[in-house]
């Protein structure tokens, strides 16, 4: 039911359609800020998810069993799948669909930047900032940026002042 409620909801166009989505995902998600935007024909697969503040989920994303810090960016079509585990298929004998799988809770940490056609199944530490298209299989070190297939670091991001309150 959540599933099919959520994906007739990422079809509603413009501001109303997103405080549609927003009102639906704060009653039915585990944890939701209402301070945060779902994209046009973005889908959420499982309620035990978490967004936190000011968390953008661009258009066409696809959400799978995460935790989302306050503060990141994911970019239209990224997809962040509930882990690596999903389906087993070890034995040739059993249907891949029929040998079950293990779903586990991805962490993005807050003030990421997920680029766009990116594919997630590991965490990723916070301010760190995957790049478009990238697959990310293991996790991701906070403060760095990832790229490529499979992701890996390819810099690392010095850490900014922290800015006051007055600034």
């Amino acid at each position: 039911m959540f599933q099919s409620f959520m994906q007739f909801l990422s079809l509603a166009p413009g501001k109303i359609g997103s405080y549609q989505r927003n009102a639906f995902a704060h009653w039915v998600i585990k944890h939701w800020h209402w301070n945060s935007y779902i994209g046009f024909g973005a889908l959420f697969s499982h309620t035990d998810t978490a967004i936190g503040e000011g968390v953008y989920i661009g258009p066409q994303c696809n959400i799978g069993k995460c935790s989302i810090g306050k503060d990141t960016l994911l970019g239209s079509g990224v997809h962040i799948l509930s882990g690596k585990n999903q389906h087993d298929f070890a034995r040739s004998d059993v249907p891949i669909r029929d040998q079950g799988g293990v779903f586990e809770k991805i962490s993005i940490g807050h003030n990421c930047w997920i680029g766009n056609g990116a594919i997630v199944m590991a965490s990723v530490g916070k301010g760190s900032i995957v790049a478009a298209g990238s697959v990310v299989v293991n996790d991701v070190p906070s403060g760095v940026i990832v790229g490529g297939n499979p992701a890996k670091v390819i810099k690392t991001i010095k850490e900014a002042p922290h800015a006051t309150h007055n600034e």
